[in-house]
């Protein structure tokens, strides 16, 4: 009986002590703690909603601002270091220039292998992904391992006069 009266106790313990933890763990999931808008009048809530709308809209422009300016920062920051670059090494930049000029012929070529390559294997490419996997790994890396040095290149070369 006493052990009976204990365990009665102890049910009503954990019973009471999980309505407390409920209290303590419920979590709010609402979007915004903004006040809620009055459903009565219809006219009202659509002005409140609207304002809402435009301070979001204002909040979202500033953001973007500040991103512009420190997108455009960085950029004119990368734009002097490449324009020092180029300053200190002349003929490196003309080189490049024209490295740039030539593989970009290279490019093109390439580029024509490629087209011609899936004109005349469309429907295989199309069929199988085995013919694409391969159309891909016979391609896919030149294309941009040359796309990448032929930036670089172009770059480095940029505004620079090839004859001097």
């Amino acid at each position: 009986m006493l052990r009976s009266v204990k365990l009665e106790q102890l049910l009503e313990i954990i019973v009471s002590d999980s309505q407390d933890y409920t209290s303590v763990f419920r979590i709010d999931v609402s979007a915004d703690p903004a006040p809620a808008v009055n459903a009565s009048n219809p006219m009202e809530s659509m002005v409140t909603l609207l304002h809402q709308i435009a301070v979001m809209q204002r909040k979202q422009n500033e953001m973007l601002e500040q991103l512009v300016q420190a997108t455009v920062s960085v950029q004119k920051q990368r734009n002097a270091e490449l324009q020092q670059w180029k300053e200190a090494n002349p003929r490196l930049a003309r080189a490049c220039r024209r490295a740039a000029e030539a593989l970009s012929k290279v490019q093109a070529e390439f580029l024509e292998t490629l087209t011609r390559e899936v004109e005349d294997n469309e429907e295989y490419l199309m069929e199988g992904d085995f013919m694409l996997n391969e159309f891909v790994d016979r391609f896919g890396p030149r294309l941009a391992h040359l796309n990448g040095v032929l930036q670089v290149l172009a770059q480095l070369g940029s505004g620079v006069p090839t004859a001097q």
